[in-house]
């Protein structure tokens, strides 16, 4: 079985959730809007789960929306207030996950003036800067992720929304990769809308929320019978939500713990990276995630890296899954002034609650000796080079 070191581009689903899940699997299937006896079960483990979901970022269990993930979460978010209409621009931080960028330039097809927020050399959202752009022409929504999915960059988003609330500007938090992770606090956030995924927090596949301030309002992307308050139409996946409320609150009770062993474990890994020659690692002056380390060693390319330790039994990867399989450097890197060259080296190691110092190790130990089987092949171009 390879050592998994990509818990952020997906986690292993909790025994314990599992658990939770499998009675609406199996004897109680019914439709939660359905009013009889079934009906009523399924929907009342649904609002379950609701509480257990807005505890873990400590909202009312009325302002969480559930969604099918992350992904429709920040659609539902971006394209919910664009579609109310108003005046202004939309502005978000030059290194969100695909799911935000692109419905943002799908927005600016449609004639939305559309904006990025300049990011400094640590990966954060130059406030400075933002400070300048709003107080240009109105405007209408600010996204900015709380933590990012590559570098584990943390943003001060109640900063940020401190600063985008007082020009009049709603604000989105994309708290995906942030949840379950580091202490997570929605009216200490500041943000009107805030975004969460199951599968990012030992939960299934299939279930997010965007939590959604009173007062704040939204189009739907999908309109039909009415579920969650109206703000999002359909059957409610129940065994999926109820798997999410199971794991949200195993992700509040374990919290403190989780973050502790990853923070060995990330430390253990980066002190055994300094011994390394040429290693950089992204971010590092900057808060971070506890359970991520992104870094390259130039002139190794990633592809090749990541494709030998693969082979070795090592499962990590160069940033975004959802960017995988392409040869384009990545984005966030790009935006915090790292040459393309250096970005197409980049390697992602994001741990999990099960991960152990014995694997820091062995994760280390191939790392060299992959960097070893490659060097005849990057030699010469390297002394070229110089």
């Amino acid at each position: 079985m390879p050592v998994y070191l990509d818990h952020n581009a997906t986690t292993p689903l909790d025994a314990r959730v599992l658990d939770a899940m499998l009675p609406f699997l199996q004897g109680t299937f019914a439709n939660a809007s359905s009013s009889h006896r079934l009906g009523r079960a399924a929907r009342d483990a649904v609002e379950t789960a609701r509480h257990q979901v807005a505890a873990l970022v400590d909202a009312e269990p009325a302002a969480v929306a559930f969604t099918s993930g992350g992904t429709e979460a920040n659609n539902l978010a971006l394209k919910g207030v664009a579609a109310l209409g108003g005046r202004g621009r939309l502005l978000y931080s030059g290194v969100e996950h695909p799911c935000v960028y692109e419905p943002m330039q799908a927005l600016g097809r449609q004639g939305w003036p559309v904006e990025t927020l300049a990011i400094d050399a640590d990966g954060r959202v130059d406030l400075a800067a933002l400070q300048a752009q709003l107080r240009g022409d109105p405007v209408r929504l600010v996204s900015c992720m709380v933590a990012n999915n590559e570098t584990g960059v943390i943003q001060d988003v109640a900063r940020i929304a401190q600063l985008a609330r007082a020009a009049g500007a709603l604000v989105h938090a994309d708290a995906v990769q942030a949840a379950g992770k580091i202490p997570l606090g929605f009216p200490g956030s500041g943000a009107h809308l805030l975004s969460l995924s199951s599968h990012k927090l030992y939960g299934p596949k299939g279930a997010g929320a965007l939590v959604i301030e009173p007062g704040t309002e939204l189009e739907p992307l999908l309109h039909g019978g009415g579920q969650e308050q109206g703000r999002r139409g359909g059957t409610q996946n129940v065994a999926a939500i109820v798997g999410f409320g199971a794991a949200a609150e195993l992700a509040r009770a374990e919290l403190d713990a989780r973050r502790a062993h990853s923070i060995r474990l990330r430390d253990r890994l980066e002190a055994q990276l300094a011994g390394i020659a040429g290693v950089r690692i992204f971010g590092a002056r900057a808060p971070r995630l506890p359970n991520t380390v992104q870094f390259a060693v130039p002139p190794f390319h990633s592809a090749t890296l990541l494709g030998l330790l693969d082979k070795r039994g090592f499962a990590v990867s160069s940033g975004s899954a959802c960017a995988s399989g392409t040869d384009e450097p990545s984005h966030v890197l790009l935006a915090m002034g790292v040459p393309a060259e250096i970005a197409l080296c980049a390697i992602r190691v994001s741990f999990g609650k099960d991960n152990t110092a014995e694997q820091v190790d062995a994760f280390v130990a191939a790392l060299r000796a992959v960097l070893a089987e490659v060097m005849p092949a990057v030699a010469p171009q390297a002394r070229v080079a110089t």
